[in-house]
């Protein structure tokens, strides 16, 4: 009969550790106490490990790293953030994206399972819609599988979950308004149905009550679908409000913002001023170049992969949420209100003909 042949899951329990932090022992990365190391030698030597000389198809040490999209450029970025410190780390990585014909969620998760994966991450998911049940991740876990989240923390889901601090990003973008003069600001963000949205709401309305001394209108706030599309959509609405500033819950929510009002002849930023949120790659390059609020990519990352490599060593897992703060890029999509601003009452707006 033929012997089995020794895999790291057999050298992670003679020697007591994860098979991530065999992974990390046998590549040489660091981030292993020697001690550690040498009993992980010990283990290797007793069970006659060798390890092949071509790449396996589905190697120990997986994790997956799952996002709604990859049509909004944050997400691959953010991607590949995670990827390099897992690879780092001694792991390997998959990067699932979601969409129509494509696999949703569970599919994934199961997906990773299927091939034997020690890990998880998740960006923006199910556990960021208010609207889904976030106990699917309990299961998860008793399944073996180590799991954060990445913007959108469900205290149900049972694990750590790292975000945006966004009342710091919005309290930036509404001083930066404010100092170049705008009082009638509006914002545009995704369904109310998502954590992400009813963050940056909150967020809103604590700012403006901080920077502008009273609550924010009704009128200036407008809820749409992600992208581009919802980006014209409420940029309708809020000039149809008299807002002289428009701030988006994404970039290419700004983008669409930005086409509506050009379609209604309004000059971005001479009269009317648009920010975006995350500082996806190549906002510098549009026209105007987008004012946005950077999303610390590289720290969420780091974060993230420390919280599920400590779940790999064994920590006990408890539901977290840490907020690293964002930083506020100006380009120049913000100005001053102009005469032709839709605050004055010298030019109200009007629909395009």
């Amino acid at each position: 009969m033929t012997r089995r042949r020794t895999s790291l899951a057999d050298i992670a329990a003679r020697a007591g550790v994860s098979q991530a932090t065999v992974s990390r022992a046998l590549n040489g990365r660091p981030g292993v106490a020697q001690a550690t190391r040498e009993r992980i030698a010990a283990a290797v030597e007793g069970l006659g490990y060798q390890r092949l000389t071509v790449p396996q198809a589905h190697p120990a040490g997986l994790v997956g790293v799952v996002v709604p999209e990859i049509d909004n450029p944050v997400f691959p970025a953010l991607g590949q953030a995670v990827g390099r410190v897992l690879v780092a780390s001694g792991l390997s990585w998959a990067l699932f994206s979601q969409g129509p014909g494509g696999l949703d969620e569970d599919q994934c998760t199961t997906t990773l399972l299927g091939h034997g994966a020690c890990g998880a991450v998740m960006v923006s998911g199910l556990h960021a819609d208010l609207s889904a049940d976030a106990s699917r991740y309990a299961l998860l876990r008793e399944r073996g599988l180590a799991l954060v989240t990445v913007n959108g923390y469900r205290p149900t889901a049972g694990v750590p979950s790292f975000s945006v601090d966004d009342r710091e990003g919005m309290t930036q973008v509404l001083r930066h308004l404010v100092r170049l003069g705008h009082r009638r600001i509006g914002l545009a963000v995704g369904p109310p149905h998502y954590v992400t949205t009813a963050r940056k709401v909150g967020a809103f309305r604590a700012a403006h009550r901080v920077v502008l001394g009273h609550d924010a209108p009704p009128a200036l706030l407008a809820h749409a679908p992600f992208g581009l599309a919802g980006g014209r959509a409420a940029a309708g609405a809020l000039a149809a409000a008299g807002a002289s500033a428009v701030v988006c819950g994404s970039d290419l929510t700004a983008l669409g913002a930005v086409e509506a009002l050009r379609a209604r002849g309004l000059r971005v930023p001479e009269d009317v001023s648009v920010v975006g949120s995350d500082d996806s790659p190549l906002m510098a390059h549009t026209d105007p170049a987008l004012t946005t609020v950077r999303m610390p990519v590289e720290e969420l990352a780091a974060a993230a992969v420390g919280a599920l490599l400590g779940q790999l060593e064994g920590e006990a897992v408890e539901p977290s949420d840490t907020l690293i703060a964002p930083q506020l890029t100006v380009r120049r999509s913000t100005a001053p209100p102009g005469a032709g601003s839709l605050s004055s009452p010298r030019r109200p707006w009007r629909s395009a003909r």
